[in-house]
C-alpha cells in the first residue's frame, strides 16, 4: 500500500509538470489544492497522525502557520509585502487554509528526515529548518506564475531569515514532543516537492 501511494504521488507530479510543459498550466495548477490534501492524507495516513500528542502538535503548527502568514500578508511583517491567488484553495481573510497545513506538513516531514542522521536537537531543528527554507526559495520562483502567492517586488532575504527562525522555533517544539514519523514517506513528499518546483522554474524559465 505504502508503494503504490508513493508512486501515486509521483505521478500525480510528474503529470503535471508534463501537462504543464504541454500548454495545460490552467488546468494543472488550479487542481494544487487536491494535490496539497493528498500530501496531507499521506501524512496522517501513514506517518501516522493518530495520538492526541500528534493531532494537537500538528493542530498547533497549523495554527502557527496561518497567525504567521496573517501577521505577513496584512501588516508586511515578517515576510513582506505580498497576497495569495486563487490556486491554494478557501482563504480565511486573505490566507489559505492550505498554507496553514503546508506549514505543518512541511514541519512534521523535514523534522524526521533531519532527525534520520541527528540527534542533537539543536542540529535537527537547524538543518530541518534549512530544508523548509531551501524548499520555499524554490518555490518562490515559482509561485507567481503558479497563482500561490506574489510578492510585491519579489522576496527578499528577509523573507528566508524570518522563514529559518519561525521554522527552528517549531522544530525544537517537535523534538520537545518527541515527534516521530515515517522517514520513507516524509522523504517522498520533501523531494517530490522540490523537483516539481525545481522543473517547473525551468519550464518557465525557457519560455
Amino acid at each position: 500500500m505504502k508503494k503504490a501511494v508513493i508512486l501515486f504521488l509521483w505521478v500525480i507530479h510528474v503529470s503535471a509538470l508534463i501537462g504543464i510543459g504541454l500548454g495545460y498550466e490552467d488546468f494543472f495548477l488550479g487542481k494544487s489544492p487536491f494535490t496539497m490534501l493528498y500530501i496531507t492524507v499521506l501524512v496522517f495516513a501513514f506517518f501516522p497522525i493518530v495520538k492526541i500528542k500528534e493531532l494537537a502538535l500538528f493542530a498547533g503548527f497549523f495554527l502557527a502557520g496561518m497567525t504567521v502568514e496573517w501577521l505577513g500578508v496584512h501588516t508586511g511583517w515578517l515576510f513582506g509585502e505580498y497576497s495569495y491567488g486563487e490556486n491554494f484553495g478557501p482563504k480565511l481573510d486573505g490566507i489559505p487554509f492550505l498554507i496553514g497545513i503546508n506549514w505543518a506538513v512541511l514541519t512534521f516531514t523535514t523534522h524526521i528526515i533531519a532527525k534520520r542522521w541527528l540527534k542533537n536537537l539543536w542540529l535537527v531543528a537547524a538543518v530541518g529548518s534549512g530544508l523548509m527554507v531551501f524548499l520555499d526559495f524554490f518555490l518562490e520562483q515559482i509561485c507567481d506564475y503558479a497563482g500561490f502567492w506574489n510578492f510585491t517586488g519579489g522576496a527578499s532575504w528577509f523573507n528566508y531569515v524570518c522563514w529559518f527562525v519561525i521554522a527552528f522555533i517549531l522544530h525544537l517544539i517537535a523534538s520537545k514532543f518527541k515527534l516521530n514519523g515515517d522517514f520513507k514517506i516524509s522523504l517522498h513528499i520533501y523531494i517530490v516537492q522540490l523537483i516539481f518546483a525545481s522543473i517547473l522554474w525551468i519550464i518557465i524559465s525557457t519560455t
